[in-house]
């Protein structure tokens, strides 16, 4: 049912309806945490033939599963799938270029609880990513946390937040407030 009030709308659900509002055909993209795949696939579709999204991750096994759903769907000219941290991302991309940068921050879906992102990477990869940002780009994050793993992350990263230039970047936070069982914390961080 399209109008049932006891749908939940998700975190991710509520980014990519904000990075359907950023992204064009022909944009740069970076997907800074790829995962099994599915955010570079939807960035795919949004830049187009013409556009190019690179994705990043340090597992072996996310890389695999990301290149497998890219070449399923015809997808593979316009991405490219990176072996590498995400504090490196400014390797592969020029400063000012970038329409949006998407981080998941936590574990791999399906994957190991005890492999997840840490504070120092992440915030590292923060600052590589807000240069690259065209005017106007938007950097999106999703912060999971809960169970035994991802509390220091959540903290580390709230706390940084609010010392990212003003002058240039607003952070939004968009917490669920009336969720229960650490929802997760969608935030959007945007250029100009």
């Amino acid at each position: 049912m399209k109008n049932d009030p006891r749908k939940h709308f998700s975190a991710l659900e509520i980014i990519h309806k904000i990075l359907r509002d950023h992204i064009n055909p022909g944009d740069i993209c970076i997907d800074a945490t790829a995962g099994r795949g599915r955010d570079t696939l939807f960035l795919a579709e949004l830049v187009g033939e013409s556009g190019l999204v690179t994705a990043f991750d340090i597992q072996e096994a996310a890389v695999e599963s990301t290149r497998q759903l890219l070449e399923e769907n015809g997808m593979s000219a316009r991405t490219r799938v990176v072996l590498d941290s995400h504090a490196n991302m400014a390797d592969y991309a020029e400063p000012g270029t970038v329409s949006a940068i998407t981080f998941n921050f936590g574990w791999l879906p399906g994957g190991d609880h005890n492999v997840f992102t840490h504070s120092e990477s992440s915030i590292a990869a923060i600052k590589a990513g807000l240069p690259l940002l065209r005017d106007e780009g938007i950097m999106t994050l999703i912060i999971y946390y809960g169970r035994e793993t991802g509390f220091a992350e959540r903290d580390a990263l709230l706390e940084f937040l609010p010392t990212i230039d003003s002058d240039i970047y607003s952070v939004v936070e968009m917490p669920f407030v009336n969720r229960a069982n650490c929802p997760p914390i969608p935030i959007m961080i945007l250029k100009g």
